[in-house]
């Protein structure tokens, strides 16, 4: 049982937060960052999803990724204007208070100076109680986490200082190795022998993914694993597969 612990993958999900975003304002720029980089230290992103700037949507989805996934990022919703709700909605969805951190105050006046923190600077020091802190090396505004629950900021640069402030304090799991071979057929040609290996190899995620070269269509066919064994094995399956289709093809 311990071995089957050690090794059960580590999930997360992605709530982005924001008006700006739904409306195509502003362009997310951190999805695909923060895939990669979770993806690399062993953490599967699941699920994404982007909500409003409204508090019922916003705790609706905080409460339900939170107990689906091993943790819940979130970005955007967390500066110095009205629309910033994401601290009151999180505090709501936990069924805690939030309150001005006396933590928060002494990060934020390592940059601003006191007579120019005013109320709405002051919004960003609000933390929900029992969340601790997470450093901001860019503008020292913090965000917070609380249960499993790791609030960032949207500006990417900001969002991924928050990002590396966390990562070692995360639980991991092996991470995944992947593998990517070149078709040298369209998707539709392999589609049907690609199937039955997958069936065959069920521990193995294997995808193919169309694009357009000097040869025309072509396919890449991703093998993706955490037991380098199972990996190559399929791998193996894929090239003997296409080697054999060529073979015909010619």
């Amino acid at each position: 049982m311990a071995d089957a612990a050690a090794t059960a993958p580590v999930t997360a999900a992605l709530l982005v937060i924001g008006d700006e975003i739904l409306s195509g304002r502003t362009k997310d720029r951190n999805i695909g960052y923060i895939a990669d980089y979770l993806t690399a230290i062993g953490i599967d992103l699941k699920e994404v999803r982007v909500v409003p700037d409204e508090e019922d949507e916003i705790v609706a989805a905080v409460n339900a990724l939170r107990q689906r996934y091993t943790y819940l990022f979130t970005t955007g919703g967390i500066g110095p204007t009205h629309d910033d709700i994401t601290a009151d909605s999180v505090a709501k969805a936990f069924g805690v208070p939030i309150d001005e951190d006396p933590r928060a105050i002494a990060m934020l006046l390592e940059r601003i100076r006191p007579e120019d923190l005013n109320a709405a600077r002051r919004r960003m020091a609000r933390i929900p109680h029992g969340a601790e802190l997470v450093a901001n090396s860019v503008s020292k505004a913090p965000g917070f986490w609380i249960g499993n629950v790791i609030v960032m900021a949207g500006v990417p640069a900001i969002m991924q200082a928050m990002l590396d402030e966390v990562a070692p304090k995360l639980k991991t799991g092996v991470k995944m190795q992947s593998v990517s071979i070149r078709a040298d057929a369209k998707e539709g040609d392999i589609a049907i022998p690609l199937g039955e290996i997958a069936k065959a190899h069920p521990d193995v995620i294997i995808g193919s993914y169309p694009f357009n070269d000097e040869r025309g269509f072509n396919t890449n066919v991703v093998v993706r694993a955490r037991d380098e064994a199972k990996l190559r094995a399929a791998q193996a399956a894929v090239e003997a597969m296409l080697a054999a289709w060529h073979g015909r093809a010619a």
